[in-house]
């Protein structure tokens, strides 16, 4: 039979701290590891009310181990955070389970074990700070391309034409380029160009004097004069007309304007960042888009692709909203399953980044678990995913493997710009073996 000394030992070998409590909550065992991860020795802990020394975030309003004796039912690797002895917060997880007598018929206390994360949280605080710029958030090659010279684009004066389809994110460039630039005391005026018609974007852009139209009774100042000494964003600028065309290149050739019904020229001290999610090249092809408009705004181009494009940063994103919808909705979504982000993979996502956060906020509502799952996602990612495609003719786990070696190989080619060298010695296999799998998967890389 073993000895109570013999015990102590086995604790002392985890490597996860283990204490235990009886009913009262006064702690009659730590372990050499709970020592080190909390601050606080055997002999100061031993005797003491858990909460005492423990000091987590939750033992106050919400004592996991209370609960665990209360119903019975062990809790495995909730995060929490405790205060160690020297006053420093640290994030840990931890388990509960009841203590029993030797019989196992007689509930004696509680057992409570835990697992430093602090180094799994300073890499993942690191890499969200490397993978996000701006509430940017992308590790794909091509944003990462933009998040380098965002810097210096903001630093200069220049008009910045930036292009992407709906929903990429295009504003949170445009605000990041005013926020790092010598403006950014300055105003950060928005106008949509394709929510208006002409009359009314005309007056919205240049304001008007009183007089100038029947119920202009006083004058109004328009988005230029808002934006002065600042920035002044116009989105979806592909959408204006050719007479509104030629009044914006004026003010960014000659810095001047004139409100409707005005007679004096107002000079513009406003720094101008353009948007679309058209192609402007093929809008002036077909005669649609001045070109020397284009040229002008055209001095700075940031092309935002879609995220189709960048599927590397679907994992990060989703994350980064579960954080946000967390903190906004009061609840603790601890992530979402393989499965369901398998579908997620393989979803093209024509609404991009704003469809992407629909989703996850659809599936907090939806959602009764911690993790999401494949029956939270909308019906049309079911019908559209690729693996959901595969499904009708192969079973869950080939789907799955499939889903995970398609996103394996698209990550590895767009980290080395899709050289198939190095992209399948990252991989650990031959050069043939790559270009095979690539053809049986149907992707294709520039």
């Amino acid at each position: 039979m073993m000895k109570k000394d013999d015990y102590q030992t086995i604790l002392n070998s985890v490597a996860d701290g283990v204490f235990t409590v009886d009913l009262q909550w006064r702690i009659t065992s730590w372990n050499r590891a709970a020592e080190r991860i909390t601050g606080f020795t055997k002999e100061e802990a031993i005797g003491c009310y858990c909460h005492d020394v423990f000091r987590a975030n939750l033992c106050q309003s919400g004592c996991v181990l209370r609960r665990t004796l209360e119903t019975g039912k062990e809790l495995i690797n909730m995060s929490v955070t405790i205060i160690t002895k020297a006053g420093e917060e640290k994030p840990i997880s931890i388990s509960t389970a009841l203590l029993q007598d030797l019989e196992g018929k007689k509930v004696i206390g509680g057992v409570e074990t835990f697992r430093d994360l602090s180094a799994i949280e300073n890499l993942r605080k690191r890499l969200s700070k490397e993978y996000s710029f701006q509430d940017i958030i992308g590790k794909s090659h091509e944003m990462q391309e933009i998040f380098r010279i965002v810097p210096d684009v903001a630093e200069s004066e220049s008009t910045v034409l930036i292009q992407g389809p709906t929903g990429s994110g295009k504003e949170l460039f445009a605000r990041a380029i005013h926020n790092l630039s010598p403006r950014k005391s300055g105003p950060f005026v928005t106008v949509n160009c394709a929510a208006l018609p002409d009359t009314l974007l005309e007056s919205e852009l240049f304001g008007y004097c009183k007089g100038a139209f029947t119920d202009a009774r006083r004058d109004k100042p328009g988005r230029f004069a808002l934006a002065e000494h600042g920035t002044l964003f116009l989105d979806e600028i592909g959408d204006i007309s050719a007479a509104l065309q030629a009044k914006i290149l004026r003010v960014l050739q000659e810095k001047v304007y004139e409100p409707l019904g005005g007679t004096q020229s107002v000079k513009a001290h406003v720094r101008i960042i353009a948007a679309t999610n058209r192609n402007l090249r093929e809008q002036m092809a077909l005669g649609r888009f001045r070109d020397d408009l284009y040229y002008r705004l055209n001095v700075i181009l940031l092309n935002i692709p879609p995220l189709s494009k960048r599927k590397e940063d679907i994992p990060l994103l989703i994350e980064h909203f579960i954080a946000y919808f967390n903190a906004e909705k009061g609840k603790d979504v601890k992530g979402m399953k393989p499965e369901a982000l398998a579908t997620m993979m393989n979803y093209d996502f024509p609404g991009n980044i704003r469809e992407l956060e629909n989703i996850i906020e659809r599936a907090f509502i939806l959602c009764k678990k911690n993790t999401i799952g494949v029956p939270c996602l909308p019906p049309e990612i079911l019908e559209n995913s690729s693996l959901h495609k595969m499904s009708t003719s192969t079973s869950p786990e080939t789907n799955l493997l499939k889903a995970t070696e398609n996103g394996a190989i698209r990550r590895a080619l767009s980290q080395h710009n899709g050289h198939r060298e190095k992209t399948a010695k990252a991989l650990g296999i031959h050069k043939t073996t790559l270009l095979r799998k690539m053809k049986k998967l149907g992707i294709t890389y520039p």
